[in-house]
Formats: C-alpha cells, sequence, structure tokens
C-alpha cells in the first residue's frame, strides 16, 4: 500500500483525492491545505510540517497555486517523499530547476501533471502518426475565464498544456517561436493568446488560447503527407481525412477510441512509477521546465 498525501484542495486537488480513493492500492493518508475542511474522513492539517511528522507518507501530490509549487515541493522532498506536481512545475523557471536539482540531489521521484497526454484521444493520434510525415499541428484550447485562477496567465495555465503536446506527440523540439497576447478581462494576466511555433523537420505547430469563449473547445488538428486528424479532447473522439480528389472530395474515417479518464491513466501511471521506476507517458520535471522556456518571456 503506497501512502499518498494530497497538498491543496482546491478545484484540482479534490479531483486527485475523488481519483485516488478508487485506486486500489493507494492509501489516502492526509490532506493539507490553509482552508480547514471538515468534510474528509482523513488527517486534516494547515501546516505541512506538522503532517509529515504525525503521518506516514510516500509520496505527496502537490495542487497548491502555482507560484507556491516551488516551496512546497521542496518542503515535501526534504522529508523523502516522491512528488507529482500539478502543472506547470512552478511559475518560473529558476524554480522549477531549483525543485530539480533538489529531487535529484535527494534520490527520489518526480513527475508534473499534464494530464492531456492520457487523454485516450491524444494516446491514439499520437500511435497513428508512428511513421507519418508530420506537416502541421494545430492545437485549440478555448472556453470562459475561470474565477479561480488568479495567479497566473492563458499562457501558464492553458499554452503549457498544448505546447507540451506538440512535444509529446511529434518527438519533436521546438526550434523558434512567435507568441501575441493581449489582456481583455483578467485584472493582472493576459486572457488571449496565438502562439506559433517550428520545430524540427520543418512542421510548423500554432496555438490558439483565450478565457473570451463562452464555450469549452479543446481540439488537436494535424496535417500529413495523405492524411489529416483532427482529435477533440474533450468528446474524446478522433477523426482521419484521407484520399484526397480533385473535385475536393475525401474519405472520413471515425477511429475508435475507448474512451477514459485521463486523471485515473495518469495517476495509475504515477503509482507504477513509484513502483517500478518506469515513468511511462508522464512528464518531468525536465519536461515542464522545456515548456515553460517556450510560454513565459525571456
Amino acid at each position: 500500500m503506497i501512502n499518498i498525501a494530497i497538498i491543496g484542495l482546491g478545484s484540482m486537488g479534490k479531483n486527485h483525492y475523488r481519483v485516488l480513493k478508487n485506486i486500489g492500492e493507494v492509501n489516502v493518508a492526509a490532506l493539507c491545505d490553509v482552508v480547514e475542511n471538515s468534510s474528509f474522513k482523513e488527517p486534516f492539517y494547515n501546516d505541512i510540517d506538522e503532517m509529515f511528522k504525525n503521518e506516514k507518507i510516500d509520496a505527496a501530490i502537490i495542487a497548491v497555486p502555482t507560484f507556491l509549487h516551488k516551496d512546497v515541493a521542496l518542503k515535501v522532498a526534504s522529508y523523502g517523499a516522491d512528488i507529482f506536481i500539478e502543472k506547470p512545475a512552478a511559475s518560473k523557471i529558476e524554480d522549477a530547476e531549483a525543485i530539480l536539482d533538489f529531487v535529484e540531489k535527494k534520490g527520489l521521484k518526480s513527475c508534473v501533471g499534464h494530464v492531456e497526454r492520457f487523454n485516450p484521444a491524444v494516446l491514439n493520434l499520437k500511435e497513428e502518426l508512428k511513421n507519418k510525415t508530420v506537416y502541421t499541428i494545430e492545437i485549440t484550447r478555448v472556453g470562459p475565464f475561470p474565477p479561480r485562477i488568479s495567479d497566473v496567465g492563458v499562457l501558464t495555465d492553458l499554452a503549457v498544456h498544448d505546447i507540451d503536446l506538440i512535444r509529446y506527440i511529434t518527438s519533436k523540439d521546438i526550434l523558434d517561436k512567435s507568441i501575441f497576447k493581449s489582456q481583455k478581462i483578467h485584472n493582472h494576466y493576459e486572457d488571449n493568446a496565438v502562439l506559433s511555433f517550428l520545430l524540427e523537420d520543418d512542421i510548423i505547430a500554432s496555438i490558439t488560447t483565450n478565457w473570451l469563449t463562452p464555450f469549452k473547445r479543446r481540439k488537436v488538428e494535424v496535417a500529413c503527407a495523405k492524411v489529416y486528424f483532427e482529435a477533440d479532447l474533450i468528446a474524446q473522439t478522433l477523426q482521419e481525412f484521407s484520399d484526397y480528389q480533385t473535385n475536393n472530395s475525401y474519405r472520413v474515417r471515425d477511429l475508435h477510441i475507448k474512451k477514459d479518464e485521463p486523471l485515473l491513466k495518469e495517476l495509475e501511471a504515477f503509482i507504477e512509477y513509484i513502483k517500478s521506476g518506469d515513468r511511462g507517458n508522464l512528464a518531468s520535471i525536465e519536461d515542464s521546465i522545456e515548456t515553460l522556456k517556450v510560454a513565459l518571456p525571456k
């Protein structure tokens, strides 16, 4: 049995709690948040040091606001626990590098919660792209403004998902970038952005993201030699367009996808990583650092 603590019981922390409670080989050993919550039956703490002194904890899920990631991760790692940090690893590149340096010195396992890597539509798309020549990738991630997000803008909250996906799906590095952003309704940060990239092998990629759209849309479109794919990450569907004709006709095929909860598959991968050392599809802190280097201004 693996004893896991959850630090940060906001929206994402509660999702981790719900999913972990359904994984048989996991014991949610303790919870920690600055806000008292009596609705949980597990030991609840307001102080990380007190929690570790009183409970046996093998690993911790860190789901606090991004600007607190560094302090919390270093504290957890100082007690010798493996760590799962919700994306991104930190709000600053140097903070993420400090976390990486410390966990490596302590010999701990660590990963960053880029949950879209475990979306069945993404996994199937990645498989379909094997041995195909990719020309372009276009990702759309838009939706209404979430009032709970106050410490970062769309680049750090949303675009990091898709910067990571571009690198993950193609297994190529980003060589150049252009980022255009604006602030329309957020009090402190950008809420509207378009990002363009040049990858290895002359692959062109783009991301459109905002908090200005009244509905959620999460789509990945990939143009390849002789075939085009469209993945819907919300519906977990994947379509293939092929056999283009000069009269603008083409063949459409709906690819079979077994739908599943990405967070469940991600946390199962984290448990396996703790047990065997096999990171699988989990994003590393190094992956998150590369993503932050793209998303954040120099």
